[in-house]
């Protein structure tokens, strides 16, 4: 069964050329266009697609709004931001707005149809540098005392607080597995134990979590 996917995009050529790339994969299909926001929710309402990517800024009604009022009315649609604007106030809106990937319009097609079908498949994507930007957004001036440590990370163990911490530097379930000698299945199996123990929906959340306690998990890592 392929994945369908809808293309949001102002810019035709821009549409154009990301078909024809993506319609070079075989188990992705392209089921429509649109120009703006509004389009794209029309065409999400018609053609039900397991993918909507998308650009942030367009006319009518931009990524960010459409990401919103997509993910309240179809819940099950996973979207994609694929724009050339990276600055943090951009990111940090479209995923508290339910995106589950932000890519930047210079990444390879083959790793755009690799993000394609992670985020199908319920896995954040976020391109190089976006994770720090978002750290960078929800970072805050050091307090005088530091706040409460949840009860949850506490009752991490050892090896998922180290995993918990490698989280918060941006690294990959591989980059993990290298540097704490373990596999990344293993890795794998630790990444969704921390999110079913601290609640979390994504990774993106885990390290937002990791950065505000980085000195508790540095301390009993």
């Amino acid at each position: 069964m392929k994945i369908k996917v809808l293309l949001v995009d102002d810019q035709s050529l821009i549409r154009q050329g990301l078909r024809a790339l993506l319609e070079l994969e075989p188990d992705l299909e392209i089921v429509g266009e649109a120009q703006n926001g509004e389009e794209a929710i029309n065409l999400v309402t018609e053609f039900q697609p397991d993918v909507v990517l998308l650009d942030i800024r367009m006319p009518v009604m931009d990524g960010v709004a459409a990401t919103r009022e997509i993910q309240k009315r179809f819940p099950k649609t996973k979207i994609l931001v694929l724009t050339t604007f990276d600055d943090h106030e951009y990111v940090s809106a479209a995923i508290e707005s339910g995106a589950m990937g932000y890519l930047l319009k210079d990444t390879p097609s083959e790793e755009l149809a690799v993000a394609i079908r992670a985020v199908y498949k319920g896995y954040t994507q976020l391109g190089p540098g976006i994770v720090k930007k978002l750290l960078t957004q929800f970072s805050k001036p050091a307090p005088t005392q530091s706040p409460p440590v949840p009860s949850t990370l506490t009752e991490l163990t050892p090896r998922e607080k180290e995993v918990l911490r490698l989280i918060a530097t941006g690294a990959s379930n591989r980059e993990i597995a290298q540097e704490l000698y373990i596999s990344e299945g293993t890795v794998k199996n630790h990444v969704t134990n921390i999110l079913n123990r601290l609640n979390l929906r994504d990774r993106t959340q885990a390290a937002i979590i990791a950065n505000t306690f980085l000195s508790y998990l540095n301390e009993y890592t």
